[in-house]
């Protein structure tokens, strides 16, 4: 059973979530402020986190970076705040998807099948199982990425990203098929969301991520890995 914690002070809310999750057979646990949410997270190991930014003792792009410091667990956030920057920052901080309130639950329950979908393994042909370059090396099997004989730590959407970038080397995969595969049809049109991810990408992998060596943008078209 896929498990949810839902982090969020609206009681009204989450009762309409754990509802609707509970009728489709997710497991449900509930959090009304951030620092119950992170005992919550190390205790029972959510497979997904729906979390408000506005609660009321921790904000929740907090409470990402608290659960990135050792989790690469899926986090949707919910809230009410529309403005571009903090959506940026919410997705800067380790969120994997960003969901504007008031919003359907028809659409929510999308946004999450595809979370779990992107955290499950996929078959890897056996040719194209470690990618290596001069500063980083890529176990697909592992789900590892090693620079400087260091682990690099990756959400599940930058891992997403880079592995499809990576196992089609030099080819030019576009923006609208990226946007497809990780974050559904939905979101086909948000290049923003490709803007921010690739970016952190190169932070992580690049040695000068203002000038790509392997994560490499085809402007207006989409993005190519050259090893």
């Amino acid at each position: 059973m896929t498990r949810v914690l839902v982090v969020e002070d609206d009681p009204q809310l989450v009762r309409a979530l754990v509802i609707n999750l509970q009728a489709r057979h997710y497991g449900v646990d509930a959090a009304p402020d951030g620092a119950t949410a992170l005992r919550l997270a190390a205790a029972r190991r959510p497979d997904v986190v729906l979390l408000d930014l506005g609660l009321p003792d921790i904000d929740g792009v907090d409470v990402i970076k608290g659960l990135r410091g050792w989790s690469r667990v899926p986090i949707l956030v919910l809230s009410a705040r529309r403005a571009s920057d903090e959506k940026v920052a919410a997705l800067d901080a380790g969120a994997d998807d960003y969901i504007t309130k008031p919003f359907s639950m028809d659409e929510l329950l999308a946004r999450l099948r595809a979370a779990v979908r992107r955290t499950e393994d996929t078959a890897v042909v056996p040719e194209t199982t470690l990618v290596e370059t001069e500063d980083f090396s890529i176990d697909l099997l592992a789900k590892k990425v090693v620079r400087g004989g260091r682990d690099v730590r990756l959400t599940p959407t930058e891992w997403h990203l880079l592995e499809l970038l990576v196992t089609s080397p030099g080819r030019l995969i576009t923006q609208k098929h990226l946007l497809k595969e990780v974050w559904g049809v939905s979101q086909s049109h948000k290049t923003n969301y490709l803007r921010v991810y690739m970016a952190q990408l190169r932070r992580k992998l690049e040695k000068d991520p203002s000038r790509p060596r392997y994560l490499v943008t085809e402007p207006g078209m989409g993005y190519r890995f050259e090893a």
